[in-house]
């Protein structure tokens, strides 16, 4: 049986004048995967991840996604059908608590919740949506900081809680920029603990990182890019043994790896 592909990127390119930011870019992700693309800076890592998610036009090339071209929607209807992203830099409600932050991630489960949650009403809640955030407060694991305030929390809490807005979406592939961003080794290693915890409960994941111990520890797959061009596809001990690889970029990468 061959499996049905949740993402499908076919030839796409960004132009920006003259200047070819990514050209002819070909992959795809199954359903329950991990799959990361790295790069050097300028690779067009995020330009792939914008073009992808509604935020940027394509050029030219397909995305697919389910199966339905999605080639240019708007940001809020490709989350609509299923694929949200979060960002490099936290996108938290930073006066809120841990779990109004969370409600207001759900509003697709509650149309009201975040006006509720917004204006002090909090106490109406749905219980679908209590339930939701109990699950997702669980799954990045700050259950026990519910009623901490979001500017309170360290720094890599507060990259939890953006992943955490963003499940309350209910996202069947989630695109996460620089997840590992500015971590510690603690943070990091905690963070993958509730990725993982995200992906056996039905999330597929697809990542752009610069942290490549990260990476190869967590991807099931990873797509390395070049001048906005794929130069290497395959699993994490693949791609860090190829020669064209550590020779272009992941040189620090894989001697910190050996």
């Amino acid at each position: 049986m061959v499996a049905i592909k949740l993402l499908e990127v076919k030839n796409l390119t960004k132009k920006f004048g003259g200047f070819l930011a990514v050209s002819g870019l070909s992959f795809h992700i199954y359903p329950g995967e991990v799959v990361g693309l790295v790069g050097p800076n300028g690779a067009g890592k995020t330009t792939t991840l914008n073009m992808i998610c509604g935020f940027m036009k394509v050029s030219q090339g397909t995305v697919l996604f389910k199966n339905k071209n999605i080639t240019n929607l708007s940001a809020h209807q490709v989350a609509q059908m299923g694929l949200v992203r979060t960002f490099q830099l936290n996108k938290v409600f930073l006066n809120l608590t841990v779990e109004e932050n969370i409600q207001i991630g759900c509003y697709k489960q509650d149309k009201e919740g975040l006006f509720r949650v917004l204006f002090g009403s909090v106490r109406q809640k749905d219980s679908v949506v209590e339930e939701k955030v109990e699950y997702i407060l669980h799954l990045i694991m700050l259950h026990d900081q519910r009623h901490s305030i979001a500017k309170d929390l360290p720094y890599g809490d507060q990259k939890l809680l953006a992943i955490g807005i963003a499940l309350g979406a209910q996202p069947e592939l989630l695109l996460l920029d620089e997840p590992f961003a500015g971590m510690n080794p603690v943070e990091t290693d905690r963070c993958i603990s509730s990725l993982r915890q995200i992906v056996e409960g039905g999330t597929t994941l697809f990542l752009i990182d610069h942290n490549m111990q990260a990476v190869v520890q967590f991807c099931d797959r990873i797509i390395v890019m070049n001048l906005g061009k794929k130069i290497a596809e395959g699993p994490p001990q693949q791609i860090v043994q190829d020669p064209h690889v550590i020779r272009c970029y992941l040189g620090d990468a894989q001697d910190a790896n050996s």
